[in-house]
């Protein structure tokens, strides 16, 4: 019975990682740059755990709640022993105002491995595509200031690159942690 439940498990989890990849959510390459200015794409993330979210500095409110929800969860995910670590990154919407010096000021005040990405706006409007995250700047004021209207979702993506969940502003930093943990003690690589 154990060994026919084990394999009902298994071939769950292979057709959750089919539907994934045809999904093909997240599966585009970008071409950013972080808060050093060096070129970054998402083959540097390869082999590693990785909490993604897309948001603006100029953001009000969500962006700082939604980033100290994600910086939470990586430093409750950091006190499980033998889990390997996770690293947090934020893609602005908002390249004309983000740049690396503006991500850097912004981002101190979350995770210390939060990594900032930013690029022209060609190349971030490349990234949100890969990721299907929906992104439309509103009308500027009279000072020329403005908000950016887009996708409030934190992704997790596998050491193989693949989109394995996604996570709104109703979870809390626990339910991501147990569902990050959950993920990562049932991830199996994918074979060569």
């Amino acid at each position: 019975w154990l060994y026919l439940r084990r394999q009902k498990e298994r071939q769950l989890r292979a057709r959750r990682l089919r539907d994934l990849r045809a999904l093909a959510l997240g599966q585009g390459d970008f071409q950013l740059r972080d808060t050093a200015g060096t070129p970054r794409s998402k083959r540097d993330f390869l082999g590693r755990w990785v909490l993604l979210y897309f948001g603006f500095t100029h953001c009000p409110d969500v962006c700082p709640e939604e980033l100290e929800k994600l910086s939470r969860a990586v430093r409750l995910l950091e006190r499980e022993p033998g889990l390997p670590p996770v690293q947090p990154l934020f893609v602005t919407v908002d390249p004309e105002r983000d740049d690396a010096a503006a991500l850097a000021r912004y981002l101190r005040d979350f995770h210390p491995r939060l990594v900032g990405l930013t690029g022209t706006p060609e190349q971030v409007r490349a990234a949100a595509r890969a990721f299907r995250v929906y992104v439309s700047a509103g009308p500027r004021d009279a000072d020329g200031d403005y908000v950016v209207d887009h996708s409030v979702i934190t992704f997790l993506v596998d050491p193989d690159g693949l989109f394995r969940d996604f996570y709104g502003r109703s979870r809390t930093a626990e339910e991501v942690a147990r569902s990050v943990k959950g993920h990562m003690e049932s991830y199996e690589p994918l074979p060569p």
